[in-house]
């Protein structure tokens, strides 16, 4: 069994923690934190091993779990990566395009797999409604969130809108044609509420709002293309898939758990709910396997690269429409 280690206790790297050490995919051998008091914390409290330096994990471990700030995300997985470990890093993969790019020929040097924490790619929400997800037309995001003081040290556009993107960049397949953004400061020195419009070259246009401002969290994505529309709830864990039925009368086998039709209009409502899935423990499942298998990992550092990319973009048209 691959020995993981996890460099970073905070709140993210608390649960990373706690997920691993229950695993039965992998084996937990301990963490680093450059604070002395998070580390006394979390060994007496978990009681799971502290190491007095990041060199030490790396000795010990197979693999390393990075739930650092963005900041010393390229220094930590360059480091590990060059001891021959395998690589998982949270989002976003680094702080720059040039970071992510050399991340990426050390990867192909050493031959070692590296995941990114794009954790909504692996919500049950998301990979059921996302087989029925086909060119879609146009894309309405709404992920809004209660102000929170632990991430205001990037961008909201960092922070919350690059899991939309990424999930819009997987599910387009298309190159961005142009981008119209704004975006608001309010309780930090960075837009703590953004708005973003892109189009891609294939026709599709994708509307994303993000705000840390919020009374209230939602994570709703709607998908409409030819025939059908796919309504994605990221927080509830549901979704629900609206479709022309000719045959007005829902397939036998339907895996719904609530299905009703409309047969004066043709339409048919399909519900599911996957609330007992946690998608931080499939992530790093699915990491483990591409290990096993020898497969590429769901979200790589290519796709990372490109969600970074529009994130870098949105930002850059922000400040450029803000100067």
């Amino acid at each position: 069994m691959f020995k993981i280690g996890v460099v970073g206790a905070g709140h993210l790297g608390k649960i990373h923690l706690k997920i691993l050490k229950n695993a039965s995919f992998v084996n937990l051998i301990g963490f680093y934190d450059s604070d002395p008091l998070v580390r006394k914390n979390i060994n007496s409290e978990l009681g799971i091993k502290s190491f007095e330096t990041y060199q030490e994990l790396i000795e010990n471990s197979d693999i390393i779990d990075i739930v650092t700030p963005t900041l010393s995300h390229y220094t930590c997985a360059k480091e590990a990566l060059k001891q021959d470990k395998h690589v998982f890093i949270e989002k976003p993969v680094t702080h720059t395009l040039d970071e992510v790019r050399k991340l990426i020929k050390i990867a192909q040097i050493t031959g070692k797999k590296v995941q990114v924490g794009h954790v909504e790619r692996f919500n049950p929400a998301f990979t059921e409604a996302s087989k029925l997800i086909h060119q879609p037309r146009f894309i309405e995001v709404h992920r809004l969130a209660q102000f929170n003081s632990r991430g205001t040290d990037v961008s909201v556009i960092h922070d919350l809108m690059i899991h939309d993107l990424d999930i819009v960049l997987h599910v387009v397949k298309s190159p961005v044609k142009s981008i119209n953004a704004s975006g608001v400061s309010v309780l930090s020195s960075t837009p703590d509420i953004a708005n973003a419009r892109i189009e891609f070259i294939n026709g599709c246009v994708a509307n994303i709002t993000s705000s840390r401002m919020s009374l209230n969290n939602v994570r709703k994505s709607r998908f409409f293309q030819k025939n059908a529309y796919v309504s994605v709830d990221f927080l509830n864990r549901s979704h629900e898939y609206i479709r022309l039925d000719s045959n007005k009368i829902p397939k036998e086998n339907s895996s719904f758990q609530n299905t009703k039709t409309i047969p004066e209009e043709s339409v048919m409502i399909q519900t599911q709910n996957n609330s007992g899935i946690n998608p931080i423990e499939e992530e790093l499942k699915s990491f483990i396997n591409s290990i096993a298998t020898n497969i590429n990992p769901t979200v790589d550092l290519e796709s990372a690269k490109m969600a970074l990319k529009l994130t870098i973009d949105i930002m850059e048209q922000i400040t450029m429409a803000q100067n």
